[in-house]
């Protein structure tokens, strides 16, 4: 299943320039998830990190992961409808693990793959893992609600 992002501005209410993920390329709901984002210069987080330099910040991969783990999780919900999905959000509890083992910097396209450590009702633990070019760049387990907005 693959959804593009005009799909996933659908599900998620990140927008520019903080919507951190460009295309779902694989979802098996209740599973696990596969996304990814196109690393560019023309992000607005390199004019800071840092100008001669630029390396993407570490904070910002996780919260791609996140982003996907969310659409994992909404489009995981059993019954619910498109207005029910658009009055919840998802908010993170916590990042546990949290490791980052090589630099991304731009050209790079980071590769986020999810997979449910546990699900039980609103509440979402992930295990969530980045790539580029099949190496492991950062990892984190993550925790997430699912709330009304």
């Amino acid at each position: 299943m693959v959804y593009n992002v005009v799909e996933i501005q659908k599900i998620l209410p990140h927008r520019y320039p903080f919507l951190l993920v460009d295309r779902i390329s694989k979802l098996e709901k209740g599973t696990h998830i596969e996304a990814y984002k196109n690393v560019s210069i023309s992000e607005p987080v390199f004019q800071g990190h840092f100008p001669d330099h630029p390396i993407y910040p570490g904070v910002m991969i996780i919260e791609g992961m996140a982003q996907a783990g969310g659409v994992l999780a909404f489009e995981s919900m059993d019954n619910a409808t498109q207005e029910e999905i658009a009055n919840k959000v998802v908010y993170f509890m916590s990042i546990d693990k949290a490791k980052f083992r090589s630099p991304v910097t731009p050209g790079d396209q980071l590769v986020y793959k999810l997979n449910v450590i546990k699900n039980k009702g609103a509440i979402w633990q992930l295990d969530a893992k980045a790539y580029v070019d099949d190496k492991l760049v950062a990892e984190a387990e993550l925790k997430a609600m699912i709330v009304d907005k």
